[in-house]
C-alpha cells in the first residue's frame, strides 16, 4: 500500500511539472495565432494594374465602365475573375513579418514579379514577390518595407500568361442579345434562318418551326450568355479567305460578326472586331449554331 502511495505522489509531481512547463514556456506565434495583414486597401481604390517581370514585357490592365480590360501586350476584354485573383493580394495575410534590411536573403533584390496597383490619381501600391521558403513552400513578399510569408498563389495569379487573361466569353457582358442571323451558315442557307427576341418573345423566320419559348431562353442563356471557350487565341482576318459566318443582333441595333473557321474536331469561331478566335468542344459548338426551333421531321 505504501509503495502505491509513493507512486501516486511521483505521478502527481510529474503532472504538476508538466502543467508548470506548459504555462510558463514562451508562447510561439502559432499558439498566439498572430496574423499580419499585408494591407487594408479596398478594391475600389484601383483602376489600373501593372504586372512587371525581369525578362519580359509587362502585362497591364485598366478598368473602364466598371469592367477590366487588358491594355498590354494587346488590347481586349479581360477575364474579370482572373483580374480579381490578382487583386486578392490586398486581402492577403501572413503568420510572419520581417524587416526588409536584407532583401537578397528573401530573393527580393531581384524579384520574380512586381505588382503595381494604380489609383486614378497616378499613385500606386507595389508588391514584390521573391523566393520560396524551402520548408513551408510559401513565398516571400515585400510591401512598404516589410517582408511577409504568403501563399504562392498570389504571384501565380499575377504571372499567368496574358492570353489566359482574355475573357473567354464570345460576347461582352454588356452586349444584350436581340437575335441571330444564321442565314449564311451551310445548314441554314436554304431556309435563311433568323431567330429574333423582341420584348422577351422569340420568333423564327421559318414558318414550319414551332419554337418553345423556354427552350430558346435556356439555349441563349447556357450556350451564349454564359458560354466560355476552351481557349482563346489572337486572330488576324485573312482578306483572301471567305469563311461561313453569322451575326449576333444586339438590342442597340448593332451586330457582332463571327467567322466559322472550323467545325470539327472542335468549333472555332473568330470575332474580327476584337481580333480573337474561340475554341469550343464540338458538342457545345453544334448546339450554339443550331437553336431548338423544333422543325417537323
Amino acid at each position: 500500500m505504501k509503495k502505491r502511495w509513493w507512486l501516486n505522489l511521483i505521478l502527481l509531481g510529474l503532472v504538476a511539472s508538466l502543467v508548470a512547463f506548459l504555462y510558463l514556456r514562451p508562447k510561439s506565434a502559432e499558439l498566439t495565432n498572430e496574423v499580419y495583414e499585408l494591407s487594408s486597401y479596398k478594391l475600389s481604390e484601383f483602376n489600373a494594374i501593372s504586372v512587371e517581370f525581369p525578362t519580359k514585357a509587362a502585362v497591364t490592365f485598366e478598368k473602364k465602365a466598371g469592367l477590366w480590360r487588358l491594355t498590354a501586350p494587346y488590347q481586349t476584354r479581360a477575364d474579370q475573375a482572373s483580374v480579381q485573383r490578382i487583386l486578392a493580394i490586398v486581402a492577403a495575410s501572413s503568420p510572419e513579418k520581417f524587416t526588409s534590411n536584407d532583401l537578397e536573403k528573401f530573393g527580393l533584390n531581384n524579384p520574380a514579379v512586381k505588382l503595381k496597383l494604380i489609383r486614378s490619381s497616378g499613385n500606386f501600391e507595389e508588391f514584390l514577390f521573391g523566393a520560396h521558403n524551402p520548408i513551408t513552400g510559401q513565398q516571400y513578399a515585400l510591401h512598404k518595407n516589410s517582408v511577409y510569408l504568403i501563399e504562392g498563389t498570389y504571384s501565380e495569379a499575377a504571372a499567368t500568361q496574358a492570353i489566359e487573361m482574355v475573357d473567354k466569353s464570345p460576347l461582352n457582358s454588356t452586349e444584350k442579345v436581340a437575335g441571330f442571323d444564321f442565314s449564311r451558315l451551310e445548314q441554314w442557307e436554304a431556309s435563311k434562318l433568323n431567330v429574333d427576341l423582341v420584348d422577351g418573345h422569340w420568333s423564327v423566320s421559318i414558318p414550319k418551326a414551332k419554337p418553345v419559348q423556354n427552350e430558346l431562353n435556356e439555349w441563349l442563356d447556357y450556350n451564349w450568355v454564359h458560354s466560355f471557350a476552351k481557349s482563346v487565341e489572337l486572330y488576324t482576318p485573312d482578306r483572301k479567305v471567305t469563311y461561313p459566318s453569322f451575326e449576333v443582333k444586339l438590342a442597340d441595333g448593332t451586330k457582332v460578326h463571327f467567322d466559322k473557321i472550323q467545325e470539327s474536331p472542335e468549333l472555332v469561331l473568330a470575332r474580327p472586331d476584337e481580333g480573337l478566335k474561340y475554341s469550343f468542344a464540338s458538342d457545345v459548338g453544334f448546339v450554339m449554331l443550331n437553336p431548338p426551333i423544333n422543325l417537323p421531321n
